[in-house]
């Protein structure tokens, strides 16, 4: 039985707009992911994923990217033992928590992010 190989891309060999977000978000994975993180000086964690994973889901079901604000009020909802406000997600994202998390999590720029 053949083994199939799953290609691994690197950051620097997928095709990106001008500001770095991936032009096409099937070739995102965890490792490209981590890659752009560490190009943004951020360390993720068990929150950085949680927000990812939840711009990538809202992003495959809605098709569009959150808002700051939609991102709030979502992220309230799904971790209730935490007080999730704009402080908070800047300082997990401080260039802009949409911004910052969608380009991380391989789609879109939002419209309308800080």
């Amino acid at each position: 039985m053949k083994k199939l190989k799953k290609k691994i891309h690197k950051y620097q060999d997928i095709e990106k707009d001008a500001e770095g977000y991936l032009k096409n978000n099937q070739n995102w994975n965890i490792l490209i992911a981590q890659e752009i993180a560490q190009n943004e000086n951020i360390n993720l964690n068990s929150d950085h994923w949680k927000i990812i994973y939840f711009v990538r889901d809202f992003y495959f079901k809605f098709n569009m990217t959150p808002s700051m604000r939609m991102l709030i009020n979502a992220i309230q909802k799904k971790i209730k033992n935490k007080k999730i406000n704009s402080i908070y997600l800047f300082t997990l994202f401080p260039k802009g928590p949409a911004k910052q998390a969608s380009k991380i999590a391989g789609i879109p720029k939002p419209a309308q992010c800080l």
